[in-house]
C-alpha cells in the first residue's frame, strides 16, 4: 500500500497531455506547433472579424437617411459628399448608384446590385480562411496519427515480436492525440465561419433595404421625368 501513491504519480505523470505529446518525437511536436499556429490564426481572425463584420461598421446609423435627405432635395453632390465621408459597404453601393443617374433609373439600379454583390463577395472571402483552417485541421491532425501509428508499428517489427501489446497501444494512443489536436482546432473554426456567414447575410439584406430606402425619392424623379 506505501507504493500506491508513487504509482498513481507515476501513472499520472506518464498521461499528463504534455508528456504524450512529447513523447511523440520530433514528427508529433511538428505537427502539434502547426494546430497551435492554426488555433493563433483562426482566434485572430475571429477577432478581426467581430470588429468589422457588424452594423455600425458596414451599415452606419443615419448614413441612409442623410443621403436620403439629399437626394429628396435633388442635391445629388451632397449625398455624394455624405457617401464620401463614411466610407462603409452602404456607401459604396449608394455611390454606385449616384454615379449612373444620368442614365436613368434602371442603371442605378443595376448598378446597386452589382455593387451589393460585390461588397457581398468580399466580406464572404474575407471569411473564408476560417473554413480553410476548420477543413485543414483535422487532415493535419490525421496525418500526425497516421506517422506515429507507422512509427508504432515499425517498433513493433523491429523488436521482431517481443513488442508487448501495452507498447503498442502506447504508441497509437500518443499518436491519436494530433487527431484530437485537430478536431479541437476544426470544430470552433467551422462553427464561427457558420456564425459570420449568417451574419453576413442578414447584414447584406440589411443594406440593400436601406440603399433601396434612400434612393426612393430618386427612383420617383427619374421615373417622373421619363413619363414626362
Amino acid at each position: 500500500m506505501s507504493n500506491l501513491p508513487i504509482i498513481l504519480a507515476e501513472t499520472t505523470t506518464q498521461r499528463n497531455p504534455l508528456n504524450i505529446i512529447f513523447s511523440g518525437g520530433v514528427t508529433g511536436i511538428a505537427i502539434i506547433a502547426l494546430l497551435a499556429l492554426l488555433s493563433m490564426i483562426a482566434l485572430a481572425l475571429v477577432v478581426e472579424h467581430l470588429l468589422t463584420i457588424r452594423r455600425a461598421v458596414l451599415l452606419p446609423e443615419n448614413i441612409a437617411q442623410k443621403v436620403r435627405q439629399k437626394v429628396a432635395t435633388g442635391d445629388l453632390s451632397g449625398a455624394n459628399t455624405v457617401c464620401q465621408t463614411q466610407p462603409c459597404a452602404l456607401t459604396a453601393v449608394l455611390q454606385a448608384g449616384l454615379g449612373e443617374v444620368p442614365l436613368g433609373w434602371n442603371h442605378v439600379e443595376k448598378a446597386m446590385e452589382e455593387t451589393l454583390a460585390e461588397q457581398a463577395a468580399r466580406l464572404l472571402r474575407k471569411i473564408d480562411y476560417l473554413s480553410l483552417i476548420g477543413n485543414i485541421a483535422p487532415m493535419v491532425g490525421l496525418l500526425g496519427t497516421v506517422v506515429g501509428m507507422i512509427f508504432a508499428f515499425q517498433s513493433v517489427a523491429d523488436a521482431q515480436g517481443a513488442a508487448r501489446a501495452a507498447d503498442l497501444a502506447s504508441g497509437i494512443y500518443q499518436a491519436l492525440v494530433t487527431t484530437v489536436g485537430g478536431l479541437i482546432v476544426a470544430i470552433p473554426s467551422l462553427a464561427a465561419f457558420a456564425i459570420f456567414r449568417n451574419r453576413i447575410d442578414k447584414m447584406v439584406a440589411e443594406i440593400g433595404h436601406a440603399a433601396q430606402a434612400a434612393m426612393v425619392p430618386l427612383k420617383s424623379q427619374l421615373v417622373g421625368n421619363l413619363k414626362h
